[in-house]
This record gives structure tokens, C-alpha cells and sequence, in this order.
């Protein structure tokens, strides 16, 4: 069983967190990626700075702007996914970002870095599932899954296209726009799992505008794993403004949230 199946196969929902790699600085991201694992984080997705990310909000924006300016560059990404690998060997690590940086030196160079870090898997925001040759092929053949993105305008017609060659689990992004701004009712949120789940065997996570352990654990009652990234590079980016550090402010929102996530269906069943 992989790392990230395993993750799937607690018995009960995955805590998946995002953090911007060398926010707010390469130096500082390795003790937050710990932090995170320490607070009950089931999986790690690795955002790789990029100076165009168009599918994020403010917050994550500007945590890919402090972490160019502190200088950080794909090497030291790879740096820190390493790093994160011989510490946390149980833990699965996901790259997340854009092309550019993915293709720049080619599909097969990136998908060797990801073999050579241990890396699980990869979301590229801006490769749609039919331009899949583009970084697909290189990575499936490196056993690095390539985490596909649904939408709620992922209709009955092209989901089989986002499927295709998808692995890991699928990304469920339950709001229409930008990351961090807006949440979608729980309903429609149980009716978009309720169909992925009858085309894939694939676990189902759901995020984008999940700020609070209470919808969280909403979430988590219907999903198969939920996923933060804002409100987490937020506490990030007020612990940069007051010199302190972001580590301990960030193990404690993630356990708060990894423990409502993890208890959310006991709950419902009591």
C-alpha cells in the first residue's frame, strides 16, 4: 500500500495541509512541515513558489511572493522535500503548483526530482486533463501519482477525462474561483462526493475556503479527507510580521482542526 493510500485508510477522514515551500523562508519551512505532521496532518502538500498562481487568493499569493523573496528556487524545494522524507518517512508529501516551474527543465527531469525526494504526488494546477502527455506519462513512470482537480463544473461528461490517468486521490475544489475566499454549502459538497465516489475508487478530498475546525469537521463528515492551505499560510504570514515564530501558532490551529477532522464522524455517529 503507498503512503498516500494508506493515509486514505485510517478509518477515518485525512487531514491534508498546505504550506508554501520557503514561506517565509526555506530556512524556517522544514520545523513547520514538522509542526504539521506533530498535529495530526495525514498528508503534506508542498506548495512550489511560483510568481503567477492564478487559482490562489491574497493569502497564498503573498506567500508565494515572501518565499521568492527570501530566494527560494526548485532546488531548495526539493531541498526541503528531502529533508521532510528522511525525517517523516511515513508521511506522504505532495508537490503542488504550477507548470512553469514543473516543465521548465522538462518532464522527465521534474519527475526524476520527485522519485529522487520520495515525493508521492504532484497537483499541477494549470495542466488540464487533456494536455495529460505534457507531465502525466513522465511521472507515472517514476511512480509518482499525478493528483487530478474536480470542480463543480466537472460534469458527467468530463469527468472520465479527469479519471484518466489520475491517482492518489482526487482534489475535489468545492468552490468556483480562487483559493481561500468563499466556502460551499455541505449539501452540495455531499452530492459532488457522492458522484465521484460512483466513477472512482479514488479518495475523494474537499478544499478551498476551509478556515475553522467546525467546517472542517462539516466536511469531514461527507469527504474521505479535507484540505486547508489559507487559513495555515495565514498564521504563517502574521508570525512573519511579529519576527516570532510560525511553528508552534501553526501546530496549534492544525491540531484543532486535525482533531475535528478525525473526530467528525464519531461524533456523528454518537
Amino acid at each position: 500500500m503507498s503512503r498516500l493510500s494508506a493515509a486514505f485508510a485510517k478509518g477515518r477522514p485525512a487531514m491534508v495541509c498546505f504550506v508554501t515551500a520557503g514561506d517565509p523562508t526555506p530556512a524556517a519551512t522544514p520545523a513547520i512541515l514538522d509542526a504539521l505532521v506533530q498535529a495530526g496532518a495525514d498528508v503534506i502538500e508542498l506548495g512550489m513558489p511560483f510568481t503567477d498562481p492564478m487559482a490562489d487568493g491574497p493569502a497564498i499569493q503573498r506567500a508565494n511572493l515572501r518565499a521568492l523573496g527570501a530566494g527560494t528556487r526548485t532546488a531548495d524545494v526539493f531541498a526541503i522535500a528531502n529533508g521532510f522524507r528522511a525525517r517523516h518517512p511515513d508521511v506522504p508529501l505532495v508537490l503542488m503548483g504550477y507548470a512553469n516551474p514543473m516543465l521548465h527543465r522538462g518532464a522527465a527531469w521534474f519527475a526524476d526530482q520527485c522519485a529522487g525526494a520520495d515525493v508521492d504526488g504532484v497537483i499541477c494546477v494549470d495542466i488540464p486533463a487533456e494536455e495529460d502527455a505534457a507531465l502525466g506519462p513522465a511521472l507515472r513512470a517514476e511512480g509518482v501519482a499525478l493528483i487530478r482537480l474536480a470542480t463543480p463544473t466537472t460534469d458527467a461528461a468530463r469527468l472520465p477525462a479527469v479519471l484518466n490517468g489520475a491517482g492518489g486521490f482526487l482534489y475535489y475544489v468545492s468552490v468556483a474561483g480562487i483559493t481561500g475566499m468563499q466556502q460551499a454549502a455541505t449539501d452540495s459538497i455531499a452530492e459532488a462526493v457522492a458522484r465521484f465516489r460512483a466513477n472512482t475508487d479514488l479518495p475523494v478530498a474537499v478544499g478551498f475556503g476551509v478556515r475553522t475546525p467546525e467546517q472542517a469537521a462539516a466536511i469531514a463528515e461527507v469527504a474521505d479527507g479535507v484540505v486547508v492551505g489559507s487559513a495555515i499560510v495565514d498564521v504563517i504570514a502574521k508570525a512573519a510580521e511579529d519576527g516570532s515564530d510560525p511553528a508552534p501558532i501553526v501546530a496549534r490551529l492544525v491540531k484543532d482542526l486535525s482533531g475535528a477532522v478525525h473526530a467528525a464522524r464519531k461524533e456523528k455517529a454518537a
